[in-house]
């Protein structure tokens, strides 16, 4: 949907006229066009990665790092409690 947003947009179509057009594909909302501002949010998004794509492939590099190593935090599994002693 965001590489169809685009193309229209440099076509000179704004958000507004390209909602009604857009589907999404699936999901609870499966068939139903986007928000406008999840079009936009989405828009935001991309020129961030397009801004600063330095940042995104350290963040990339970085969680590839931390999943090799196993080194991801996991929650703590969860204490039993009886009769009120732990």
């Amino acid at each position: 949907m965001l590489h169809t947003v685009l193309r229209r947009r440099t076509n000179g179509e704004t958000v507004e006229q390209i909602q009604p057009d857009l589907l999404i594909p699936t999901g609870r909302r499966k068939g139903q066009s986007p928000s406008l501002s999840s079009i936009c949010r989405a828009l935001a998004e991309h020129e961030k990665t397009q801004a600063y794509p330095e940042a995104i492939e350290q963040a990339h590099a970085g969680f590839a790092a931390l999943t090799a190593a196993d080194d991801i935090p996991r929650p703590r599994p969860a204490r039993t409690v009886i009769s009120g002693v732990e």
